[in-house]
C-alpha cells in the first residue's frame, strides 16, 4: 500500500508541475525531467542558483526542494499556511489543482512582490515552514537513507540512496521527540554531542500501519546491540561494545573506554538495513551456508552473494576481462581496486581465490576457460567465534555463520520454557527489550522477583540477514530484532553514485 501511494504521489506531483509550467510559460515536458524541473523553477522564481545545487545533497536536499516548491506556489498568489501545508503534504493533489484549475492564474514576480510582507520575510517564513514540515515527513512518512557498506551486495550497492517508507509498517512515535532536525544521533560537526535531549523520552508506540512486515522485505531498523557504544572512530556499531564486554569483561572495558562509552535511546541507535528472512513464530536454520525457514529452503535474492572457492588452471584471473568479456563483476564494496588486489595477493599465496559471487555469476564463472572449479565456501566452526561472536554466545551450541540453528523466532503472546539451554537465547529480550529483571538462583529463574518456569513475549521479533552472506554483520551475530526497533521498508533507489551516477539504478524499486 505504501509503495502504491508513493507511485500515485509521484505521478500526481509531475502532472501538476506540468500544468503549472504551462501557465508560467515553460514547456510542459520539462516538468517530467528529474532535477531539471526544479532548475526551471529556480530560474523562473529568481532563486539563487546555489539552492538548486544544495538540493542534490543526500537527505537534506529533499527539504530544500520543498522550500523551492513553496516559493513557486507563492508566485501563483498562494501565500497562507493552508497553501504551504497542501504544497508539503498533498502536492500530488494540490499541484494538479493549481495547474489545471481555470480559477488559478500565474502571477509571477509581480504578485510575489505585491504581497504585504516583504519578499525576504516570505522567504524566511517559507524556509521555516519547510523545515518543520520536512521534519514531520521525515519522522512519520519517509526518510532518505544511504547504503554505507557492502552487506547487501549486490541487491543494494554502496552509495545507493534510498527512500525508506515509514508508513508501510506504521509510523513510530519518536522516543526522543526533542532533537536537532535532519540529523540522527550526534550534532553536525561533532562526533560526541548528542542531537537530542535525554530528559524527555516517550514509551514505544506505533501508529496503525498498512501492512505487517513480510518475509524477505528489505527493512531499515535501529541496531539492537547499539544502545551502548564505544564512541571512537572505528568502533561504534562496527565493533560493538558488547563484543568487548564478552571478551574482556565489563569492568575492563569501562576502565579502558569509560569516557567514550555512551548510551543511546532506541530511536537514536545506528540505522541498519537487511533482509527480513524470519518472521515471528518461524523456525530458522542455516546448513552449509544455505538458509532454511520452517524447514523449507529460503528465497535467494538474485543479487545475493556468498564466498566461493575458485581455482584456476594455473594462471591468475584478469578481473577486468572477467567483467568486460563475461559480464562478471566481483565486488564487496565501493573499493573495487582494493578488492582485486587482495584477491590477487590471495592467489599468489595459495593458488586459490575466495571471492564473493552471486549464484548466476558463479555459474557463468564455471564456463570461463581458465577456471577449473567454483565451489561454495563454508566457514568452519570456531569455538572462540561461537563463544564470543556468534549469537547466543555459549558453548552449548556449536554454531557457526554457515551452520546455524535451529532457532525459534519469538512471537507476541507465545511462551517458551525457561531452561539453562533456552535462557542464553532470550535473556536480552526479557531484560533489555521488554524491561524485566532476571535473576538465576540455584538453577531457578526469577523474573521481577517471582520464580518463573516459562516466559510469554510482549513483542514480535524478526530475524535479519544481509544478502552478502559472508560480509554481513546480522542476526547471526547479535540476535533478534524487536518490533520496537523497526524503522521502515526500503522502497526505492532515487540516486546511485560510483564516480558518477549509476543511471541503471536510479528510480529502481527494491525487491
Amino acid at each position: 500500500m505504501g509503495l502504491f501511494l508513493f507511485i500515485i504521489g509521484t505521478i500526481g506531483w509531475h502532472i501538476g508541475i506540468y500544468g503549472m509550467f504551462k501557465k508560467a510559460g515553460i514547456e510542459g515536458w520539462k516538468a517530467f525531467v528529474p532535477f531539471y524541473n526544479t532548475w526551471e523553477i529556480v530560474q523562473l522564481c529568481k532563486i539563487k542558483k546555489i539552492w538548486f545545487w544544495l538540493q542534490l545533497i543526500p537527505i537534506a536536499g529533499q527539504f530544500i526542494t520543498i522550500w523551492v516548491t513553496i516559493i513557486f506556489v507563492m508566485h501563483f498568489g498562494k501565500f497562507n499556511l493552508v497553501h504551504h501545508t497542501l504544497t508539503t503534504f498533498l502536492p500530488f493533489i494540490y499541484f494538479p489543482y493549481l495547474g489545471f484549475s481555470k480559477e488559478v492564474k500565474w502571477g509571477g514576480e509581480k504578485v510575489f512582490k505585491l504581497y504585504k510582507k516583504p519578499g525576504s520575510r516570505e522567504w524566511i517564513d517559507a524556509g521555516v515552514f519547510a523545515v518543520v514540515a520536512a521534519t514531520i515527513i521525515r519522522t512519520f512518512v519517509f526518510e532518505a537513507y544511504v547504503i554505507p557498506t557492502g552487506s547487501m551486495e549486490k541487491t543494494l550497492l554502496v552509495h545507493d540512496f534510498l527512500f525508506v517508507s515509514k508508513m508501510s509498517y506504521g509510523p513510530r512515535i519518536p522516543q526522543t521527540p526533542l532533537s536537532f532536525p535532519f540529523v540522527h544521533n550526534t550534532m553536525p560537526m561533532s562526533e560526541t554531542a548528542p542531537s537530542y535531549v535525554k530528559w524527555l523520552q516517550l514509551p514505544y508506540k506505533r501508529l496503525p500501519g498498512y501492512t505487517d512486515i513480510k518475509r524477505n522485505d528489505v527493512v531499515v531498523f535501529n541496531f539492537p546491540a547499539g544502545d551502548t557504544i564505544i564512541n571512537l572512530p572505528g568502533y561504534g556499531s562496527a565493533q560493538p561494545y558488547y563484543d568487548f564486554v564478552r571478551v574482556d569483561g565489563r569492568d575492563a572495558v569501562w576502565q579502558r573506554f569509560g569516557e567514550n562509552i555512551i548510551v543511546h535511546p532506541i530511536d537514536k541507535t545506528d540505522n541498519y538495513i537487511k533482509r527480513c528472512v524470519g518472521l515471528p513464530g518461524d523456525t530458522l536454520q542455516v546448513k552449509d551456508g544455505v538458509l532454511y525457514v520452517n524447514h523449507q529452503r529460503a528465497f535467494v535474492a538474485p543479487g545475493s552473494q556468498r564466498t566461493y572457492e575458485v581455482k584456476t588452471k594455473g594462471t591468475p584471473i584478469d578481473f577486468d576481462a572477467l567483467k568486460t568479456e563475461h559480464g562478471i563483476e566481483v565486488r564487496n564494496d565501493e573499493k573495487t581496486e582494493d578488492l582485486y588486489n587482495q584477491l590477487q595477493d590471495m592467489y599468489k599465496q595459495g593458488g586459490v581465490y575466495y571471492m564473493p559471487l552471486t549464484e548466476s555469476d558463479a555459474a557463468k564463472l564455471k564456463q570461463v576457460p581458465n577456471i577449473s572449479s567454483v565451489v561454495p565456501y563454508v566457514i568452519p566452526f570456531s569455538m572462540d567465534e561461537c563463544k564470543y561472536k556468534i549469537f547466543p554466545y555459549d558453548t552449548i551450541r556449536h554454531w557457526s555463520v554457515d551452520n546455524y540453528g535451529e532457532i525459534y523466532i519469538p512471537k507476541k503472546g507465545a511462551s517458551v520454557p525457561l531452561t539453562a539451554e533456552s535462557i542464553p537465547l532470550y535473556r536480552r529480550l526479557i531484560t533489555a527489550y521488554e524491561g524485566h529483571t532476571l535473576e538465576e538462583k540455584n538453577g531457578n529463574f526469577i523474573i521481577d522477583g517471582k520464580q518463573a518456569t516459562q516466559y510469554t513475549f510482549k513483542y514480535n521479533y524478526y530475524w535479519m540477514m544481509g544478502d552478502n552472506r559472508h560480509n554481513s554483520q546480522d542476526s547471526r551475530y547479535w540476535g533478534f530484532v524487536p518490533e520496537t526497533h523497526i524503522v521502515g521498508k526500503a522502497s526505492m533507489i532515487w540516486m546511485s553514485w560510483d564516480n558518477g551516477p549509476r543511471w541503471s539504478r536510479i528510480f529502481h524499486f527494491i525487491n
